[in-house]
């Protein structure tokens, strides 16, 4: 079902970047472009089955950036009236004047826009009301709390729409945009077995609600996650095979995606620094950017600098190919923009062609990681140190949960040793990949 007035929303908002390129234009500007987005959503949280939380959400703005020369002046509003985007060029050039000049400082290349533009599905009305929401809610809460009768208490279920456009344009003469839509639906609760207490979740996510996981498979999820971790132990320091579930798989790969970008690498904050045609990963893995992909939550025609996206490998058979580059930092290290200005488009790891049961019967015995906690990586060195949970397998089978470890190594090593990826894929991001299988980190305990 399509919502009648995006069409409308999406026209408003390239005739207010017209506007506002005309107005920079007269004031003198060399270069200007110019982003504005619009959107509306519902969420709401219900807790021990009464509504806890019920919001609406409208937002919009509109961001300008002008150079004179290689000075560059920025300025936002949210205010999309005539009279406040002529306030706001006129507070960027009035910027820009007096900025400090910068080599690197401009648009992106006028042959770099891109010129293609494919229906990528990223739009899907859900006419979802107050109540309707309301009552998916409390069904996936409804589903943990009876799942078992040790699911003691609940953090809340939640639903949430949100459906928007956004457009970008600058003085090239490029103008595009594209509407949007992204829904979910949540669950968390708490297990108690004597003074033990466990809490774990459920999520779904996708640009099309008709692609939500059922409400209450959702919440017997979270409950039988939430009561496999009752009687977890401690363990002793030891070097051993990790298994990351693919929803934490993805983060393992987000490091290395973080140090790929242009900014950590011009200031030398990388673990990356020239690897580039280096075999700094395992041989068979292989991560391939693909912007394309209908429906995807990361999917993009082109970056936020109006640069066409394009499926390229960034790490092809275990050699890095790419960085992750918008067009300033691109200049500062003397390449080219990679299309990546505002992040990557979909990110999918390649598959070793085995499922998750065969991962943990490869890996016979080792800890299979279901949480991680803490912030512990250092983007310079790739030394990683994550407080975590989860489970101790022996013999290719689940012996019993653990809890209070921390797992250490260094992702240098880590990539280098990655020893399979599933093919349970999870899609519910940017990054799109399976379990992963590593070959030993340190696993530290009591």
């Amino acid at each position: 079902m399509t919502d009648p007035s995006i069409a409308d929303r999406q026209t408003a908002l390239q005739d207010h970047i017209e506007r506002v390129l005309a107005t920079a234009a007269r004031l003198g500007a060399t270069q200007a472009e110019a982003s504005a987005s619009t959107g509306t959503g519902l969420s709401v949280t219900v807790r021990q089955q009464e509504v806890e939380t019920l919001e609406y959400h409208r937002d919009q703005g509109l961001e300008v950036t002008v150079y004179c020369g290689q000075r560059k002046g920025n300025a936002s509003t949210s205010d999309l009236s005539p009279a406040s985007l002529d306030a706001t060029v006129t507070k960027a050039s009035s910027l820009a004047r007096f900025a400090a000049e910068d080599e690197a400082a401009g648009l992106a290349d006028a042959e770099r826009m891109a010129t293609e533009f494919p229906d990528l599905q990223l739009y899907h009305h859900w006419p979802l009301e107050a109540d309707a929401a309301v009552e998916l809610a409390t069904a996936c809460e409804a589903a943990a709390l009876e799942h078992d009768a040790r699911i003691s208490n609940s953090e809340g279920a939640s639903v949430s729409s949100y459906e928007g456009c956004r457009a970008y344009g600058n003085s090239h003469g490029f103008l595009a945009g594209y509407p949007d839509s992204q829904h979910s639906m949540s669950c968390a609760v708490l297990a108690t077995s004597g003074a033990e207490m466990q809490r774990d979740y459920e999520y779904s996510i996708a640009c099309d609600a008709a692609e939500l996981v059922d409400p209450a498979r959702i919440g017997r999820k979270a409950a039988e996650r939430t009561v496999a971790r009752l009687g977890s132990r401690k363990l002793d320091t030891r070097v051993t095979p990790v298994l990351f579930p693919a929803k934490l798989a993805r983060g393992l790969f987000g490091h290395a995606l973080s140090a790929l970008r242009g900014a950590a690498l011009y200031r030398r904050a990388s673990f990356f620094l020239d690897g580039l045609d280096q075999a700094l990963f395992a041989p068979h893995l292989t991560l391939r950017e693909a912007p394309f992909l209908p429906r995807a939550l990361g999917s993009a025609a082109f970056d936020s600098e109006g640069v066409a996206t394009a499926e390229r490998d960034i790490v092809a058979d275990g050699v890095l190919r790419g960085y992750v580059l918008s067009t300033y930092y691109a200049r500062k290290l003397g390449l080219q923009s990679t299309g990546n200005a505002g992040g990557v488009h979909n990110v999918v790891v390649s598959d070793t062609g085995v499922s998750y049961a065969d991962l943990i019967e490869q890996m016979n015995t080792g800890f299979i990681v279901t949480e991680l906690m803490g912030q512990g990586v250092n983007s310079v060195t790739g030394d990683y140190s994550r407080g975590a949970a989860g489970f101790w397998v022996e013999n290719g089978e689940i012996a019993f949960p653990v809890h209070e470890v921390t797992l250490g190594g260094n992702l240098l090593e880590i990539y280098k040793g990655i020893a399979a990826v599933g093919n349970d894929i999870d899609c519910r991001g940017g990054i799109r990949t399976g379990s992963v299988l590593v070959e030993r980190m340190t696993l530290a305990g009591n």
